[in-house]
C-alpha cells in the first residue's frame, strides 16, 4: 500500500451538516449551513462553529453574540443545502424553505422547531483564523425532540434522529451504530455455569 502526499487540507471528514439560527428579532431571523462545526470542552460545555465574515449571518452574530445550533435530518437535507447556497440578505429562507422558527429557551435567536436537536450557544471569543472566524461558544441549554427520546432511559436516539453529514461536498445519512464508547475494553459477560 502506498501513501500519497497532498496540499494540507481540511481533511476531517464527515462532519454534522447543520443549521445555524440567529437573530433576535422576527425580521432579521436567519438560518446559515454550517458543516465547520464541532465540541470543544464538556466542562463548561463549549461549541464553535466557523463563519466567513462576508456571509449574512456573520454580523448577525458577532453583534447579537448568541446563535442556535440545529442538528439536521435526511428530511431537513434540501433546506439544509439551499440554506447553504442561498444569502438571507437576499431569501426569507424560513418561509422558502417552509422551516419553523420556535422560540428557543435562554437566548433570543430561534430554535429550526423540525430539528431534531437545537444547541443554544453564547459567544464568549470570536478568533480570525483566516478565511473563516471561529466563534467559540458555550452551550447555555439543549432542546431536544421527545420523539426521540427513549422513555425507559431517557437517553437521546441518534439513529431514530437519522442525522445527516458533510463530506467534501456530500451529505450522507449516518451508519449504523458498530459499538459504543468503551466496548473495545469492555469485559466480557460471563455465561452462566449449567
Amino acid at each position: 500500500m502506498a501513501k500519497i502526499n497532498w496540499k494540507p487540507g481540511t481533511m476531517v471528514y464527515p462532519l454534522p451538516a447543520v443549521l445555524v439560527s440567529c437573530g433576535e428579532t422576527p425580521d432579521e431571523y436567519n438560518l446559515i449551513t454550517i458543516a465547520w462545526t464541532g465540541t470543544i470542552c464538556s466542562d463548561p460545555p463549549m461549541c464553535y462553529i466557523s463563519v466567513r465574515p462576508s456571509r449574512h449571518s456573520y454580523e448577525i452574530i458577532k453583534r447579537t453574540g448568541e446563535y442556535v445550533i440545529n442538528l439536521t435530518t435526511e428530511e431537513l437535507a434540501r433546506a439544509t443545502d439551499w440554506c447553504g447556497v442561498r444569502s438571507g440578505a437576499n431569501y426569507d429562507k424560513w418561509k422558502e424553505m417552509g422551516i419553523t422558527p420556535a422560540p428557543a429557551s435562554v437566548v433570543k435567536a430561534p430554535i429550526v422547531a423540525e430539528a431534531p436537536i437545537s444547541i443554544e450557544c453564547k459567544v464568549k471569543e470570536i478568533v480570525e483564523l483566516g478565511t473563516h472566524h471561529m466563534f467559540i461558544s458555550e452551550v447555555v441549554n439543549v432542546i431536544a425532540d421527545d420523539r426521540y427520546i427513549d422513555p425507559e432511559t431517557g437517553a437521546f436516539s441518534l439513529k431514530k434522529a437519522d442525522p445527516i453529514c458533510y463530506s467534501h461536498g456530500h451529505y450522507f445519512k449516518v451508519g449504523d451504530p458498530i459499538g459504543k464508547f468503551g466496548w473495545s475494553v469492555e469485559k466480557k459477560k460471563r455465561k452462566p455455569k449449567k
